[in-house]
């Protein structure tokens, strides 16, 4: 089954590889989607794919990176569109 999330995380999660990290981790699980930095200093997700795969990106997502401190996540089931061709870094 495919499934799409729309996260935020916050914390200590921009200068941390965070974005480079999310991308890599949608890649090896063949997810599509988008991340990118908030000027509130969150950083913003959306990833679709099948459910199993979308599961593992959404926890790394809550633990972040080495040297990343996540505080808090805001996470938003929605249904798969089917729309992204591949993932991309936002700026």
């Amino acid at each position: 089954m495919k499934t799409r999330v729309h996260i935020f995380v916050s914390g200590r999660v921009q200068g941390v590889f965070f974005r480079s990290e999310t991308s890599y981790g949608a890649k090896k699980y063949g997810l599509s989607g988008w991340v990118r930095n908030l000027p509130d200093d969150r950083v913003e997700a959306v990833f679709e794919g099948e459910e199993e795969n979308v599961k593992k990106l959404l926890e790394f997502c809550k633990r972040g990176p080495p040297g990343a401190k996540v505080t808090g996540t805001e996470v938003t089931l929605e249904s798969y569109s089917g729309k992204f061709r591949g993932f991309e870094i936002r700026y």
